[in-house]
């Protein structure tokens, strides 16, 4: 473990305050450019985000209908009612976006194995660096401003866990909490993505952040503050 992985985890609030826990639950809004191009409705209810904290796996509530949610590992992806019947359902999920742009359009379970993998790597940030698998390595900073400068960490995903893709950059302040998160979205084209955290809060002993905003990411490596293209604000947050 890297000496700046160490302390931004202790700043985060610790990995032994971590490992009490095995899940995090969140009410979210989501909203974004990306779903307007992937052809979906756009849709500012709020929903219930549960994920778990040690392995890959993910649900949100309601999901198409008031009593449906998802059910999200990395090898399937279901959409399943109250009583555990199975709506629509898809194995070996990664390979359906085969070939898929920026512009190709996503059904249902597409965007249910998005949110899914998505909102477990935020909800996990910086603590997942800690799984078997994980290869973290301190990066060149990011110089936010002439004044601000951001050390970085960059993490290499195992092949087992699903994820935006296999190489993602996460800059910290002199307080070492999370501030900039970088990658590529490989199912959508591979577009490249610079996600800002702010609004950050602490419940049970974990701090974290309430507001990411993901923008395009222009080849100097600014955002493109025109593009919004996810915009996610978490609330009501609790490990348990």
């Amino acid at each position: 473990m890297t000496s700046l992985l160490s302390e931004v985890l202790e700043a985060h609030g610790g990995l032994g305050r971590w490992r009490r826990f095995t899940t995090v639950t969140a009410t979210l809004v989501s909203d974004g450019e990306l779903f307007a191009a992937k052809g979906l409705p756009r849709d500012l209810r709020p929903r219930r985000m549960t994920v778990d904290l040690h392995e890959e796996h993910a649900s949100v509530r309601p999901f198409g209908a008031p009593d449906q949610h998802t059910d999200f590992t990395p090898g399937r992806i279901a959409i399943e009612r109250a009583d555990a019947t199975v709506v629509a359902e898809r194995l070996d999920p990664r390979a359906a976006f085969a070939g898929h742009t920026l512009e190709t359009p996503w059904d249902p379970l597409d965007r249910a194995y998005f949110n899914g993998y998505a909102l477990w790597t935020y909800l996990t940030t910086p603590f997942f660096m800690t799984m078997d698998g994980m290869v973290v390595a301190e990066t060149e900073p990011w110089h936010e401003s002439p004044t601000e400068c951001w050390r970085g960490l960059r993490v290499t995903f195992p092949a087992c866990i699903a994820s935006h893709s296999t190489v993602q950059d996460f800059y910290f302040g002199d307080d070492r909490l999370l501030r900039r998160h970088d990658y590529h979205v490989d199912i959508a084209g591979g577009f490249a993505a610079a996600q800002y955290v702010d609004g950050i809060e602490e419940a049970d002993g974990i701090r974290f952040p309430t507001r990411r905003r993901a923008y395009l990411r222009q080849p100097d490596g600014r955002p493109d503050h025109d593009h919004v293209m996810v915009s996610i604000d978490l609330g009501d947050v609790h490990y348990a």
